[in-house]
């Protein structure tokens, strides 16, 4: 049986404070092999670490989520550049735009620290992973300027625009999103993109796909993303998470056995 690879999760999160080490330990046991911490400032790195460094199929991206960006310290991208020295640190993320919400930080102020983390991971030779709600223009314009390696995770632009970011040479991370019964847009994305361009992942504790949504996510639930992708591409669940395990170990130049 195909491992999972889970691409983006946040085992930090509060939601997994009653049982973060129970779920942990037995993720391998519910045919989880591998998960990509992503962080969202550098203490959330350091938990990431602190997870990694018990659990072997775990490996972390440093990041600044751009929630966080007007809250930004001094030191934060020094902490980060340190981080990255790290050897299970394996990307820089969570990074990127979000306009979805009024009171966000400001544009420029989002910009400006996704421009200085994509020179960070240029700088370290290190992929992205990158947050885009609600800031497809913006998003696709830095990363033509900057042609990163990495992923836009929880992608939700058109199919056009997931061309646009395959001809870029990224990948694409698709989610619970796609088995929810009104979601038409990642549907026709997860059945065109190229399958050595797909990766799959949760978001945990968010986004929990059918049949469990509205519930706490985990990276075993991958199982239902798989099933449902593979369905809408016409493979089995099996090869598809063969593929995108193949993919993410690519990309993150991740080897677990």
């Amino acid at each position: 049986m195909a491992q999972i690879f889970d691409s983006h999760a946040h085992y930090d999160d509060t939601a997994f404070d009653a049982d973060r080490d129970e779920l942990l330990s037995r993720l391998p046991a519910l045919g989880v092999g591998a998960v990509i911490h992503a962080a969202t400032d550098p203490d959330s790195a350091r938990r990431g670490l602190d997870m990694a460094a018990r659990y072997p199929y775990m490996r972390v991206a440093v990041g600044i989520h751009p929630e966080f960006a007007d809250r930004e310290q001094a030191d934060w991208l020094d902490q980060l550049a340190e981080l990255c020295n790290h050897p299970l640190v394996c990307g820089v993320g969570e990074i990127g735009l979000d306009y979805h919400y009024e009171d966000a930080a400001p544009r420029e102020v989002q910009l400006d620290l996704f421009r200085r983390q994509l020179e960070l991971a240029a700088e370290k030779g290190l992929p992205v992973i990158v947050h885009d709600r609600d800031a497809h223009e913006d998003t696709l314009r830095l990363l033509s300027e900057y042609r990163p390696t990495g992923v836009v995770h929880c992608f939700s632009g058109s199919v056009e625009m997931m061309r646009a970011v395959v001809d870029l040479g990224m990948y694409i991370g698709l989610g619970g999103v796609t088995t929810f019964k009104n979601a038409r847009r990642p549907a026709a994305v997860a059945a065109a993109v190229p399958a050595d361009r797909l990766l799959l992942e949760t978001d945990a504790p968010y986004m929990a796909p059918e049949p469990y949504r509205g519930r706490r996510c985990d990276s075993s639930l991958i199982a239902h993303t798989a099933a449902r992708i593979a369905e809408l591409r016409g493979v089995t669940a099996e090869e598809l998470l063969q593929t995108t395990w193949d993919n993410a170990a690519r990309l993150f130049d991740v080897k677990i056995l």
